[in-house]
């Protein structure tokens, strides 16, 4: 979402802090929100760093300007729920906006038109559909599960990751079948960084992001002329609060529907077979006790965050942690670091599938923004690792993964992997 709402051309290139000591970088050079200790895998020694030595971080210098860092669990549950001094306007993205490039989306609106969208499209993830979903989603696992290849290495992330949560986007949409990879391509273009290899430019992404209204446009107009459904385009294309919605905000929901729909899902299904790999004896666990399966789910959704932040623009001038933070002030809300925080989660930096309160984190946010498909999310999650253990003794990784290069989603493009019987 950062480069669906951002502005034109590629952002000056500033030092990464990769391959630099955590510890000894002087504070004012630590710009967290450079992709570069994110994509090597570096990046939680200076969310340790930060967190022991200044809990809430001015950057001064960026290539998208100064901004606020909060580290920690507490600070950041209290921006969230003061959303009348830390706003979600104009965007959750780091990238400051300009109006050609404006989608407009509800995670990024305040209340009262955040919570009428919000509830427009909320039923679609109800326990009741939630229930009626469950079936299916069991059926498209073992079908995926059933066609992978054993004893021989295959990327993890292609064929099982983004495959189950496409084919779950396609349903929720009630998209057609045939198309469905369009669903994560759309997804992957709103949350690239222009020149890491996806798009060179924003404008070349909001081109590729207006195909996806074009398309879109064309259900909608179906969907609209029926009755009301049970799918994410006609909740939208029926709903008081949004059936009138101009084109742009239409694709900024759209866009905010698709990435939420599938990057923590698809990411987390990944992080969870690297994070089983890395710790054997929960592993072990795992296997001597599949009843732990909806604890390990909760483990594996903190241990990856697959978001590693959201931002809040400052209404007024206000003071956090003994800062002053001054109005129209950047500030990002680190859910990377407050899921390691040890002042609010025992033994943050173990990876401990059957911990107490394990559902304590902050991966799906929380308060009024708190992530909608949540249930749905650890569902997938769930039902997938039922359908593994019978299968297979172990998923095993066979090298190294390679991750997304953006600090704000933390996810994978690769992980090889072979099954073992």
């Amino acid at each position: 979402m950062d480069s669906a709402t951002a502005t034109s051309g590629s952002p000056p290139k500033t030092r990464s802090l990769v391959g630099r000591d955590p510890w000894t970088t002087p504070l004012d050079e630590i710009d967290l929100a450079h992709p570069g200790i994110w994509q090597a895998n570096e990046f939680l020694p200076f969310l340790d760093r930060l967190r022991r030595d200044d809990p809430v971080h001015y950057c001064a210098h960026s290539a998208v300007g100064p901004y606020w860092s909060v580290m920690k669990y507490q600070d950041i549950m209290a921006v969230e729920a003061n959303t009348a001094v830390f706003s979600s306007e104009p965007t959750i993205g780091i990238v400051d906006v300009l109006p050609e490039y404006t989608l407009p989306m509800f995670i990024a609106m305040d209340p009262p038109k955040h919570d009428e969208q919000r509830k427009t499209v909320q039923g679609v993830v109800a326990p009741a559909n939630l229930k009626n979903l469950e079936g299916l989603i069991r059926r498209r696992v073992c079908t995926i599960l059933d066609n992978l290849p054993l004893d021989e290495e295959f990327n993890w992330v292609d064929r099982v990751s983004r495959e189950l949560t496409t084919q779950m986007l396609a349903t929720l949409f009630d998209f057609p079948f045939e198309d469905r990879h369009k669903l994560t391509y759309w997804s992957d273009v709103a949350t690239a960084i222009p020149g890491a290899g996806l798009i060179d430019s924003y404008e070349e992404s909001l081109v590729i992001l207006k195909e996806c209204l074009s398309y879109f446009s064309r259900l909608w107009q179906e969907r609209a002329s029926k009755p009301p459904g049970n799918d994410l385009i006609s909740m939208l294309a029926h709903g008081p609060a949004t059936r009138n919605m101009p084109p742009m905000e239409f694709l900024g929901n759209l866009i905010l529907l698709i990435v939420g729909g599938n990057d923590t899902t698809r990411n987390s299904i990944s992080g969870g077979v690297l994070a089983l790999n890395e710790n054997p004896d929960e592993y072990q666990k795992l296997r001597d006790n599949p009843a732990l399966i909806p604890s390990m789910v909760s483990e594996i959704v903190r241990w990856q965050t697959p978001l590693a932040y959201m931002r809040r623009t400052a209404t007024q001038d206000s003071e956090l942690g003994g800062k002053t933070i001054r109005k129209g002030d950047k500030v990002l809300l680190w859910y990377a670091s407050a899921n390691r925080d040890e002042d609010a989660i025992e033994h943050a930096d173990r990876f401990w599938i059957d911990r107490p309160r394990v559902r304590q984190h902050l991966s799906f946010g929380t308060g009024i923004h708190r992530c909608m498909g949540n249930r749905l999310a650890e569902m997938q999650l769930r039902i997938l690792w039922e359908e593994i253990l019978p299968r297979f003794h172990k998923v095993e990784v066979t090298g190294e993964p390679k991750r997304i290069y953006s600090s704000f989603v933390k996810g994978y493009t690769e992980l090889p992997v072979r099954l073992i019987k």
